[in-house]
């Protein structure tokens, strides 16, 4: 299954199972645990073992994910966004700004690498030491990359009830961003019928 470093960033903030939203960045182990689950997609930008997370760079990669989950919102639209931060979004012109200003810490060149026999790849090189700047600058670019790819047209805001994830639709109308939600919200639309036909019974038969 594809993964989107942009989306990874954004689904830190998730339903808990309970009817709850749990923040997987809440704490410096857990953001520990949730950069090094992201090793493969920055494998080539970013050692992550090298990086023990304090709770500046926890500070920083949430503020970013305000940012990002902010673009996402405008994304949508006019689609509501998700439930878990529609009231207290980083204002768009705000999302924008910061997105950019992280993207810019670290600057890079593209160096094209064309193997004997193989296709050409390219990769991003750095003169930035500090892996630390070098995440939060690869977080904003793959944000950067994932709003101006064609990835952009497929997001939506998981509408099942309770859960408050984006995703990336992969075929027609998809709703849902996995199987046990859109068994939710159907479960969900079968109760209301079922409460709606009982409230009209109730109702005629006191007529």
């Amino acid at each position: 299954m594809e993964r989107w470093l942009a989306l990874e960033l954004a689904s830190t903030i998730r339903h808990d199972g309970d009817g709850g939203v749990a923040d997987d960045l809440t704490t410096t182990d857990g953001t520990d645990v949730w950069i090094r689950a992201q090793a493969e997609i920055l494998a080539g930008q970013v050692d992550v073992g090298a990086i023990t997370a304090d709770e500046r760079l926890r500070g920083e990669i949430v503020e970013l994910r305000r940012a990002v989950r902010a673009l996402f919102a405008w994304t949508v639209r006019p689609a509501p966004p998700s439930r878990a931060d529609a009231h207290h979004l980083m204002p768009i012109d705000l999302a924008l700004a910061h997105l950019n200003a992280v993207a810019a810490r670290e600057p890079v060149v593209p160096q094209l690498e064309w193997p004997a026999g193989d296709s050409p790849t390219a990769r991003l090189l750095s003169a930035e030491s500090d892996p630390e700047v070098r995440l939060v600058a690869a977080l904003a670019r793959a944000a950067i990359d994932f709003l101006t790819g064609p990835h952009r047209e497929r997001l939506r805001s998981c509408t099942a009830p309770r859960c408050v994830r984006y995703f990336v639709q992969s075929h027609g109308r998809q709703g849902w961003c996995k199987p046990s939600c859109g068994n939710r919200a159907r479960a969900a639309r079968h109760y209301r019928r079922q409460t709606d036909r009982a409230t009209e019974a109730e109702r005629t038969a006191s007529e």
